[in-house]
C-alpha cells in the first residue's frame, strides 16, 4: 500500500480529515490520572497510597496522552499537540520522579526539588491558558483550573504548607471534573454527530 506521502494531495487531505479526534482520549487520560493524584493531595486518601497513581501516570496519563499528542500533530492541531504531548511527558516524568528521584533526595531539601518541578509546569500551563482562550470555554476552564492547581501545589511544597497542598488537591479535583466533562462532551457530540453537550467554542 502506498504511503500517504506518495498519494495525490487530495487523497492525503482526505486521509487527514478521516483521522478521528484524539482530543477526548487525551482529556480522559489527563482527567483520570489527575483525579487519583488529587484525591491524595486533598487528603481524601492516605499519602501511603500515592503509588496507586504511578501505573496510571505511566500508561494512561503518560503513554496514551503522549500518543494523543502525536495524533494531534497529524491533524495539524498545534495547541492539542503541544498540550497532550507535554502533559503526557509530565505524567511520565512524575512517575519517574516519584519512583526513582524523590526517595533519594535529602529530606531537608526534597520539598524544594518538588516545588521547582511544579513551578516549571505552572509556567507552562499559564501560557497555555492564554492560548486556550481561542479554543473553547471547556478547555479554557481546564487550563485555568490546572494553572491554579500547579500554583497552589508549588507554593505548598516551597512553604511546606499542608493547607496549600490540600487546597491544590481540591482544585485538582475540579480540574479533573472539567476535563472529564470536556472529554465527555467531545466524544458524545462526535458519536451522536450533533451538539448534545456544549463546549462553548471561542475561536
Amino acid at each position: 500500500m502506498a504511503d500517504v506521502e506518495q498519494l495525490p494531495a487530495t487523497s492525503a487531505a482526505t486521509a487527514v480529515a478521516a483521522t478521528a479526534d484524539p482530543g477526548p482520549l487525551g482529556l480522559a487520560a489527563f482527567a483520570t490520572t489527575t483525579f487519583v493524584l488529587s484525591c491524595v493531595n486533598a487528603g481524601l486518601a492516605d499519602a501511603a497510597v500515592t503509588a496507586t497513581v504511578l501505573p496510571l501516570a505511566l500508561f494512561y496519563g503518560g503513554l496514551v496522552q503522549l500518543l494523543a499528542g502525536m495524533w494531534e500533530f497529524r491533524k495539524a492541531n498545534t495547541f492539542g499537540a503541544t498540550a497532550f504531548s507535554s502533559y503526557g511527558a509530565f505524567w511520565l516524568a512524575f512517575a519517574g520522579y516519584a519512583k526513582f528521584v524523590a526517595p533519594g533526595l535529602p529530606a531537608a531539601s526534597a520539598h524544594q526539588a518538588t516545588g521547582l518541578f511544579l513551578l516549571a509546569w505552572a509556567v507552562f500551563t499559564a501560557y497555555m491558558t492564554v492560548a486556550s482562550i481561542k479554543v473553547s470555554g471547556a478547555v479554557l476552564g481546564v487550563f485555568a483550573a490546572l494553572t491554579a492547581t500547579f500554583v497552589l501545589l508549588c507554593a505548598g511544597d516551597f512553604a511546606q504548607a499542608t493547607g496549600l497542598t490540600r487546597a491544590g488537591g481540591w482544585v485538582g479535583l475540579l480540574t479533573a471534573l472539567i476535563a472529564w466533562y470536556a472529554s465527555f462532551a467531545a466524544v458524545t457530540n462526535a458519536t451522536w454527530r450533533r451538539v448534545v453537550l456544549p463546549t462553548w467554542p471561542l475561536a
